[in-house]
């Protein structure tokens, strides 16, 4: 516990302060921001936990989270947020001091949908819903986790059996072997 050494106890919330102005020295804890968030259920820490590692420096602890990589940036803790926190501003902050230390991603869901995701625009140039769902559910060795809603949603109309191409392939593939060159990332 070598955080909560008093000399350094501040070093990571005025870090935080400096790099985007907020101050999560005033979050009371009350919660509003984990309650009100869609994606808190699969989150391995909640928001307002997250800003409890900041205030006592567990800087460790927030960066290897998978939460600052859930987080959607809907903006809704921030809504909530008696305090006026802007606490997805503060996710975003973390995501890059992540990729910043170099912070490993492992092998987590997020992860895992994040590979699915990209390969399936790098494929079509667009999200094919009911092939990202069968990927991932089987990627998390769930593979009939949302299996009861597929019919539905195909019978209603709000996804397709058989995904398509874009035209314009090519550019696709063009921002793929851009953004692969700018951040200089060997798949």
């Amino acid at each position: 516990m070598s955080y909560l050494n008093s000399q350094n106890i501040h070093q990571f919330r005025n870090e935080l302060l400096s790099l985007n102005g907020e101050d999560v020295s005033r979050c009371v804890q009350c919660g509003k921001c984990s309650a009100g968030c869609p994606i808190s259920p699969e989150m391995d820490l909640q928001p307002n936990q997250v800003l409890r590692l900041i205030q006592i420096n567990d800087r460790t602890s927030v960066l290897r989270s998978s939460t600052i990589w859930i987080c959607a940036s809907c903006q809704t803790c921030s809504i909530r947020c008696p305090e006026d926190i802007d606490i997805a501003k503060i996710m975003d902050s973390m995501r890059k001091l992540a990729l910043e230390d170099q912070v490993p991603l492992g092998e987590g869901k997020v992860v895992k949908f994040d590979k699915i995701f990209l390969d399936s625009i790098r494929k079509r140039g667009r999200i094919h819903e009911l092939e990202l769902v069968m990927r991932y559910n089987l990627a998390i060795r769930q593979p009939f986790k949302d299996a009861h809603l597929g019919p539905v949603m195909m019978a209603r109309r709000k996804m397709k059996f058989l995904g398509h191409k874009i035209k314009e392939m090519s550019r696709i593939k063009e921002i793929f072997q851009n953004s692969k060159r700018l951040l200089k990332v060997q798949e």
